[in-house]
């Protein structure tokens, strides 16, 4: 028949292109699947994003003051911040810098009381001695405190402060006051209401049940103010010693976001 050669050509002609799609389409699928295996496919990135890796969360604060007077644009931060993140369960650091007095800390988390032990007691007396100073260190059991400190931005929690830090102040009172037991649900709505306080974390002394706080604010005035007439009122009532200390935030930035200090992230 004259026209069954035209109408074989076509039918191959139709087969080929079939035979051809499906090959192009398992080279796509397998191009997919071959990316998707080594990580580098888009197509895999955007049909199954990446989870976002969980925030280590403390255990344990620390913190330090070395007996010494030094500009802090003087001190060794690069040198020490590089031994510091060799230790066991070190998650990050906020440097401070003493206001009138030049002395060096800092306020550390780590990921176990146990770390943090091991910390104050191993290689911080190493760090101090070789200033040819005394210190001071504290440990706090962070656990307990985690939902009053989120009341108050602690970014230690995962809270957001209302700005960045120009002062920090420590402050430690002389009691012993199982934290559970703290009048911190009495004490927060008056702290928000303090002038310039951006964030703060309360503090539980590991064994001493002592209470305390690291707070942070907006102007170096606005932390004097609190370190020099409000805190003493609130000792005062509670009829016992107290420990404060101020520092100066904008000195040490660099020296801190160099240890993802939570106020810099």
């Amino acid at each position: 028949m004259p026209h069954f050669p035209k109408e074989k050509s076509v039918l191959a002609d139709v087969t080929m292109k079939r035979r051809d799609l499906i090959t192009s389409t398992a080279q796509i699928v397998a191009g997919t699947m071959v990316a998707a295996v080594v990580g580098g496919g888009e197509v895999f990135a955007q049909s199954t994003p990446k989870k976002k890796e969980p925030q280590m969360q403390a255990k344990a604060f620390v913190y330090t003051e070395v007996q010494i007077s030094i500009p802090f644009e003087d001190a060794p931060w690069q040198k020490i911040n590089e031994a510091i993140k060799q230790q066991p369960g070190f998650i990050n650091k906020t440097w401070f810098s003493g206001v009138n007095n030049n002395s060096l800390g800092g306020f550390y988390e780590f990921d176990s009381i146990e770390n943090a032990q091991k910390f104050v007691t191993g290689y911080f007396p190493m760090e101090a001695a070789g200033f040819g100073a005394a210190h001071n260190t504290r440990i706090f059991d962070a656990n307990l405190v985690k939902e009053a400190s989120l009341e108050l931005n602690s970014p230690h929690f995962g809270g957001t402060p209302t700005g960045k830090p120009a002062a920090f102040v420590y402050t430690e009172v002389q009691i012993n006051v199982p934290f559970v037991e703290a009048p911190w649900k009495e004490r927060n709505p008056i702290l928000k209401a303090t002038p310039g306080l951006i964030a703060k974390t309360w503090l539980s002394g590991l064994h001493t049940n002592t209470l305390g706080g690291v707070d942070a604010f907006d102007t170096l005035e606005n932390a004097q103010k609190f370190a020099l007439e409000t805190f003493p009122k609130t000792a005062q009532k509670m009829n016992a010693a107290f420990y404060t200390r101020i520092f100066n935030a904008s000195r040490t930035e660099a020296a801190s976001r160099d240890m993802n200090s939570p106020f810099y992230v």
